[in-house]
């Protein structure tokens, strides 16, 4: 029998059980404290673990399994140490930092048992009697998977900041009998674990898949796909041999720099890091480094070789389908050989680690791929018939992968969405445990 229902007066809860009740957040927090500061630190009390929002994973709202000696120590007074020494069932939320993609009001439950502190980003929240910890938690999660807290996210430069205060204080919660928020609690860690191991056994395939692919290509442009061919060692060392008739060049013999003048009405086009060259207005934008400064724009047309200065490294390596403009963070060539060859070739460098071994650059997620060095770099070279041989050949062994890595893309992105559905159904009580 359907238990008996009544409205919440929350617009985002809706209908709630009518023995459930409500409150406002902070009537289900006793005690709220800041992290610690760096000049907090004097040295004097031994080595304490202070945990950052780096120490967490959010697709499970538990810290990674990381071993104790990995995680950042200092020096704490025993002032510090007192004050801000975590408690199991803590809850800590991030109140500073976030992105686009992952914005602040991230929440953990500290569930180990060794000391640690915890870092000037978060805050820590104790429950009141009311609530039970785990159950507060998943709340603060389906609160945060369904973007409420972004009604309280301030951005300032480089940095997103959450007025936690103004979110406790007006924000309304439902809140079962303790019973049964143990109950849901219960069920929802069950489920929840189920979930995110087979969420981690995907992203494990993807990885896999995405490594194969890599394989491929780095095969078929440094050894080929003819059978039974003599070969020589092409003197360059992380390729070793190559096909005997094949010839090795610089870059600068077979690569001409581009510099083709901007149109008034061309739109930006941006290297991704999965390889494609397009208009930026074609694709999401979150996600993607993007240069720092847009100034000294360039012309690309269709058809052009690109090579991204900064992401290379990372696979961003393309042939550009539209006309349109780009920073000089681009490489942008022209080749007196078979474009998408030479694409593929210079992609199993930055797969290999040949770009990242060259880096001088110090930006973080960035390797510096400039002229300069793709001038210099050796290109092993069959004949135009073959480089177009071995180009078909990737395009047809790598299509059905990235079919399949979509596929799992799509699978994940339904694991998430279903996670976050049941979250919600059940600390709204839309759904009850059996």
């Amino acid at each position: 029998m359907a238990r008996e229902m009544k409205d919440s007066g929350i617009e985002w809860i809706g209908e709630i059980p009518a023995d459930w009740n409500t409150y406002r957040m902070k009537s289900c927090i006793s005690k709220r404290d800041s992290g610690a500061w760096g000049d907090e630190a004097n040295g004097t009390d031994g080595d304490v673990i202070c945990l950052r929002i780096a120490d967490f994973d959010y697709s499970r709202f538990r810290f990674k399994d990381i071993p104790i000696n990995e995680f950042t120590k200092r020096h704490y007074s025993k002032d510090t140490i007192k004050n801000l020494l975590l408690q199991k069932d803590d809850i800590l939320i991030e109140k500073s930092g976030g992105g686009e993609k992952t914005p602040v009001g991230r929440t953990v439950i500290f569930d180990k048992d060794f000391p640690a502190l915890y870092a000037n980003f978060m805050d820590r929240l104790r429950c009141s009697d009311i609530v039970i910890p785990v159950f507060m938690e998943y709340i603060f999660v389906s609160f945060y998977k369904n973007r409420y807290t972004m009604n309280y996210v301030k951005q300032t430069t480089g940095i997103q900041n959450l007025d936690l205060t103004s979110m406790l204080a007006m924000e309304i919660v439902a809140v079962p009998p303790l019973p049964e928020q143990q109950k849901i609690a219960a069920h929802l860690d069950s489920e929840c674990a189920k979930i995110d191991d087979v969420i981690t056994k995907t992203k494990a395939t993807i990885e896999e898949y995405k490594k194969l692919k890599q394989s491929v290509i780095t095969e078929a442009v440094t050894k080929g796909i003819r059978p039974n061919r003599e070969m020589k060692d092409s003197g360059i060392e992380w390729i070793g041999e190559i096909p005997k008739e094949w010839t090795v060049e610089k870059g600068k013999h077979i690569l001409t720099l581009l510099e083709r003048p901007v149109k008034d009405d061309d739109g930006v086009i941006t290297c991704f890091r999965d390889g494609e060259v397009t208009l930026r207005s074609n694709r999401r934008e979150e996600g993607y480094t993007f240069s720092i400064q847009e100034t000294g724009y360039q012309g690309i047309e269709p058809n052009d070789l690109v090579v991204h200065g900064m992401d290379g490294f990372a696979g961003a390596i393309g042939i550009s389908d539209s006309r349109g403009k780009a920073t000089p963070v681009l490489n942008v060539l022209d080749s007196s050989e078979y474009k998408k060859y030479i694409m593929y070739y210079l992609r199993s460098m930055a797969y290999n680690g040949v770009f990242l071994a060259l880096s001088t650059g110090i930006r973080v997620r960035t390797c510096d791929t400039n002229w300069n060095k793709l001038k210099e770099l050796p290109y092993p070279l069959p004949s135009i018939e073959e480089q177009r041989e071995i180009s078909e050949y990737i395009d047809k062994s790598t299509l059905r992968i990235n079919e399949i890595i979509s596929q799992k893309s799509s699978l994940l992105t339904e694991l998430e969405s279903y996670k976050k559905s049941l979250i919600y159904e059940y600390v709204t009580g839309k759904k009850e445990v059996e």
